[in-house]
C-alpha cells in the first residue's frame, strides 16, 4: 500500500500541489497537514506513520515535507526501514535501505537542512534592515486606514456594531479593539 504525506508550513499555504502529485503516483491515502516543519508533533505524520506496515511505501513530493533537519530524516527513514517499509521521495527517488541508498538520503537532508537555516538567516537579516526605518512597523499591516476607522467609529455613535459592520465591511472585534485604543 502507498500512503502519501503532503505537509505546507502555514495555514496561508496551498496543499493542492502535493496532494494532486501524490495522487498521480497512485497514493492508497493521503495524510495532508498545515502544521510547521520545525515541530516534531506533527499529528497527521505521527498518524501515517502509525498506519504504516511491513511493505508499504511512504511517499513525499520532498524531503524537506517529511524532515527538516538530518538527524530527523535519518532517524525516520532508519525507523521506517527498521519495519520493513519503503520511503519514497519523488524529486529524489526510492530511498533504498543500501550504503548508498543512506548515503545519498543523508547529503540530501543535509542540503534540505541548509536550505531552510539559509531561508531563516535571510528572513532575520530582512527584518534587522527594516527595524533601521523609521517606519518600521512589525507584523501584518493594517487592513483599514485611520479615515476608514474613523468614519466607521463615527457611524457607531448613530448605528449598532451589526449595521456598521454592514456598511463598512470592518467586523465588531475590529471596532472594539479600535474604540478601545482611540480611548
Amino acid at each position: 500500500m502507498k500512503l502519501g504525506y503532503a505537509r505546507v508550513s502555514t495555514v496561508s499555504q496551498d496543499l493542492e500541489s502535493q496532494m494532486k502529485t501524490l495522487d498521480n503516483e497512485g497514493c492508497d491515502e493521503i495524510y495532508a497537514e498545515k502544521f510547521t516543519g520545525t515541530k516534531v508533533d506533527r499529528p497527521k505524520f505521527q498518524e501515517v506513520l502509525s498506519k504504516l506496515q511491513v511493505g508499504d511505501t511512504l511517499v513525499v513530493t520532498k524531503l524537506d515535507r517529511f524532515a527538516r533537519s538530518t538527524v530527523d530524516a535519518i532517524n525516520t527513514v532508519k525507523i521506517l526501514f527498521e519495519r520493513g517499509i519503503k520511503v519514497h521521495v519523488l524529486n529524489m527517488g526510492l530511498v533504498e535501505d543500501t550504503p548508498t541508498g543512506r548515503l545519498i538520503l543523508t547529503i540530501m537532508s543535509g542540503f534540505a537542512e541548509f536550505e531552510r537555516d539559509m531561508i531563516v538567516e535571510r528572513t532575520q537579516e530582512g527584518k534587522a534592515i527594516a527595524r533601521q526605518r523609521d517606519d518600521f512597523r512589525e507584523g501584518r499591516p493594517n487592513k483599514y486606514t485611520k479615515k476608514q476607522m474613523d468614519h466607521a467609529l463615527g457611524l457607531l455613535d448613530t448605528h449598532s456594531y451589526k449595521q456598521v459592520e454592514g456598511l463598512t465591511g470592518i467586523s465588531k472585534s475590529t471596532l472594539i479593539r479600535a474604540k478601545k485604543k482611540n480611548g
